[in-house]
């Protein structure tokens, strides 16, 4: 009978643990939340000046942050229904999805249907909103790369039936895109595929032809660009008076609310350089804002957080990977990768440690398109943890 009683009392001690078991991670959740609260305060704060020159004086105050409040809401909307899809479904049309976004980005290319602004023919004009389809294509790149690794597991040796196929697939994105132009995008997008392609278990010398060739295209790119060398010269020299009231304009005033916010800021809405001085002070260069009024320890603080999201991401797809879930590994890691990559970009271009692209901060600056695909990501991160979660109390998914 005392037998019984210990056997019934550890059977009921491991009960409860089990059903304690959150369906999602909360460490993802939790950092996620604090981003996207953050960005809507400093998009506030680094937009309500704009109302007050000749360009958005007819936008009021609270447009900026009104509609970006507006896109996240459209984002947790679109971030629902990718949770609710099992990780076998995206699998199954990660070809297709990718097919339908480079059909998105020829379409913007059309005279008279692709929104042009500054010379840049990014966006399709739906309504009241912009819809840019390289951001879409950040995310189904993630997909099909994750999907063409676990297809040609076998093939990841052999330059014909694994390298040659993602290369032609790569080059015809990026001929679209840089059609735009926009590079910016392109260098994430090919991170994102090569980073993926490496973790898969890519032939090592394959990886390193593969990236050679794309630095050399990188390079090819920016030689032959007048503008674009004309940029690369003023980020090396942007305090010389030609660069710094031409090309180094962005980064010379970033550089000074950086400066200007030493060690712990001006104060939350005090930024100077937000007032008309530094152009895209809500969205490629908000990092610059939160430096001048949060200082060095509030972009510490920052990058902390994302350091930690992407440290979760990459976590989540081992565990997946551990237990033979290889395309929702690959799915985890890559929103991971694609988070750095393109925080490294956004505040190494503010600080003056790369040349200026036209890239935002995730989850944190102003945009339509791009917050809705950042909380499309964290959902298929929180679908791939709540899928290893779901193995682990012995369901299947």
């Amino acid at each position: 009978m005392s037998v019984f009683a210990d056997l019934t009392s550890s059977v009921n001690a491991v009960r409860p643990g089990r059903t304690r078991m959150a369906s999602f991670d909360v460490w993802i959740i939790i950092p996620a939340a604090a981003l996207l609260l953050f960005g809507l305060l400093m998009v506030y704060s680094a937009s309500i000046g704009l109302a007050d020159g000749p360009r958005y004086e007819s936008y009021g105050r609270f447009y900026f942050v009104v509609r970006h409040g507006a896109f996240i809401c459209v984002g947790l909307l679109c971030s629902a229904v990718v949770l609710s899809i099992p990780m076998s479904v995206w699998q199954k049309y990660a070809m297709p999805l990718m097919l339908v976004s480079l059909v998105f980005l020829l379409v913007v290319l059309v005279p008279g249907i692709g929104r042009e602004v500054n010379g840049a023919r990014r966006w399709l004009p739906l309504g009241p909103l912009n819809f840019q389809p390289s951001e879409l294509m950040k995310i189904t790149i993630l997909l099909y790369a994750a999907d063409y690794t676990v297809r040609k597991q076998q093939h990841m040796h052999n330059f014909v039936r694994g390298f040659l196929p993602m290369s032609c697939a790569l080059a015809a994105v990026g001929m679209v895109v840089l059609l735009e132009p926009d590079l910016g995008a392109f260098m994430v997008i090919v991170a994102i595929a090569v980073g993926i392609l490496f973790i898969g278990g890519i032939n090592g010398k394959l990886f390193s032809a593969l990236l050679a060739i794309m630095m050399g295209s990188f390079l090819m790119l920016i030689w032959l660009s007048p503008w674009r060398r004309e940029r690369l010269f003023a980020y090396l020299d942007p305090w010389n008076p030609d660069n710094a009231y031409g090309s180094a304009y962005q980064l010379s005033h970033s550089l000074i609310a950086l400066g200007r916010g030493e060690w712990f800021g001006v104060g939350l809405g005090a930024s100077i350089e937000k007032l008309h001085y530094l152009p895209e002070a809500h969205t490629d260069f908000i990092v610059a804002v939160i430096g001048e009024e949060l200082g060095f320890v509030g972009l510490v603080c920052l990058i902390a957080v994302f350091a930690f999201l992407i440290w979760r991401g990459f976590d989540i797809g081992r565990q997946a990977i551990a237990m033979e879930r290889i395309f929702n590994g690959l799915v985890a890691q890559g929103v991971a990768l694609w988070f750095g990559v393109q925080t490294f970009i956004n505040i190494g271009v503010c600080v003056g440690l790369l040349p200026t692209k036209g890239l935002t901060l995730p989850m944190v600056s102003y945009g339509g398109s791009g917050i809705v695909m950042n909380l499309c990501a964290i959902a298929l991160l929180l679908r791939v943890d709540f899928e290893n979660r779901n193995l682990m109390r012995g369901k299947r998914t």
